[in-house]
């Protein structure tokens, strides 16, 4: 199957895809899956730090989480490892990344957006072929598409949709020697817990695949069980 892969500067001035995986491992994606986890109900992705906290603000009980270290207003940084034991029951979340959601709004237009890293790779690529979708376009959200824990993502999945089951070992071991593991491993990024990148690097975690769809003018990411058909 003929997917395409595409960093975000490629999303300007292009048609728009029919089906976009948006794939951000290290760490928006994964994050977002761990926060289904805990309990949150929706993910409200921001075009800016700014526009977070406003939406916060204007709606009482919603949550903001951000890239880096934490910040003022911001109930949550975009770390799995330090987000895994906390109870998000029944709320909303709005995330600010600095890849991952501007890719996600990048393609918010499409007719199908999915976000996805390797904790939901498999339900990602089942729900993909059950809808039959045909070629995809990939979404590699990183170093401008040049990340290879994301390339490596987006390709793992791609040939889980043709083929069920792959052996996650080699495109694992890209994603663990990356650039991205490499700092964040040696503590270059804040709102750093030293189980992400461990975390990042499961397969499978988690039995939903993540939608994005617009409600009032949002783009909103939902979970979406996907029935694991060799059970």
């Amino acid at each position: 199957m003929d997917h395409h892969f595409v960093g975000i500067p490629e999303l300007t001035g292009a048609p728009v895809p029919r089906v976009a995986v948006v794939v951000d491992v290290m760490r928006a994606f994964t994050v977002a899956a761990w926060a289904f986890s805990r309990g949150v109900e929706r993910i409200v992705l921001a075009p800016t730090q700014g526009e977070a906290l406003a939406l916060k603000e204007s709606h009482p009980g919603w949550l903001a989480l951000k890239d880096g270290a934490p910040a003022p207003g911001f109930d949550a940084v975009n770390s799995p490892g330090l987000l895994r034991s906390r109870d998000f029951s029944g709320r909303t979340l709005v995330q600010k990344t600095t890849a991952g959601t501007v890719g996600a709004l990048a393609v918010a237009d499409a007719p199908l957006v999915l976000c996805a890293s390797f904790v939901v790779a498999g339900p990602t690529a089942r729900f993909l072929r059950v809808e039959d979708c045909g070629p995809v376009t990939f979404v590699v959200t990183g170093e401008d598409g040049r990340a290879d824990e994301d390339l490596a993502c987006a390709q793992y999945i791609g040939r889980r949709m043709a083929e069920g089951d792959v052996d996650a070992g080699p495109y694992r071991h890209r994603a663990r020697t990356s650039r991205a593991a490499a700092d964040l491993a040696a503590g270059l990024r804040s709102g750093y817990h030293p189980d992400d990148v461990d975390l990042c690097l499961e397969i499978d975690t988690f039995p939903f695949a993540m939608v994005a769809r617009q409600e009032d003018a949002l783009t909103v990411l939902r979970p979406v069980p996907v029935p694991d058909t060799a059970s």
